[in-house]
C-alpha cells in the first residue's frame, strides 16, 4: 500500500475524521487572529507544488486577511505532494525551520497512512505558532475564512 492509497474518489475521510480536522482548525482559530485552511486534490496540475499552493492560496482569498497570517496546507494525494504555505506575516515570525519541520512531521504520518492524524497534528502546531505571534483579541478578531476542508478535483 503506497502513500495515500487508502483513499477513493468518493471519500477522503470518514465523517469522524473530517469533523476532527475541522474541530482542530476551529479550536486553533479560537486562540488566534490567524486563519488555517486545508486544501486536498488528487493531482497537482503544475510542476511545482509550492506554485500550486500559492495559486490555491490566492483562489481562496487567503492573502486578504488583515494581519497577513493565513496558512494553507495543500495536499495532492495521488502525486504524493504537500506544501505548507504561510502568508508573509506568519511565515517570517515562525521562521523557515518551523515550516520545514512541520512538513517532515506530516510526511512521516502520511507514510504510515495516517493522513488525518498528520493533518490534525500540523493544524494544531501551526495554530500554536499563530497563537504565539497573533493571539486572539476578543474585541477585534473575527473568523475571516471558512473552516471547512476544501476538496479540489478528486
Amino acid at each position: 500500500m503506497g502513500l495515500f492509497s487508502i483513499f477513493s474518489k468518493k471519500s477522503m475521510f470518514t465523517e469522524g475524521e473530517n469533523q476532527r480536522i475541522i474541530s482542530a482548525i476551529r479550536s486553533c482559530e479560537q486562540k488566534t487572529s490567524g486563519e488555517i485552511r486545508v486544501y486536498i486534490e488528487a493531482k497537482n496540475p503544475y510542476v511545482s507544488t509550492i506554485e500550486r499552493a500559492v495559486e490555491v492560496f490566492a483562489k481562496l482569498k487567503m492573502g486578504e486577511t488583515e494581519h497577513r497570517n493565513a496558512v494553507l496546507l495543500y495536499i495532492a494525494y495521488k502525486d504524493h505532494e504537500l506544501a505548507l504555505f504561510g502568508d508573509a506575516g506568519i511565515y517570517e515570525k515562525a521562521g523557515k525551520d518551523f515550516w520545514e519541520a512541520e512538513v517532515k512531521k506530516m510526511i512521516a504520518k502520511f507514510k504510515d497512512n495516517k493522513l488525518s492524524e498528520g493533518i490534525i497534528q500540523c493544524v494544531l502546531e501551526v495554530g500554536e505558532a499563530l497563537h504565539t505571534s497573533f493571539p486572539y483579541t476578543a474585541t477585534e478578531d473575527k473568523n475571516e475564512l471558512p473552516d471547512d476542508i476544501v476538496f479540489g478535483k478528486l
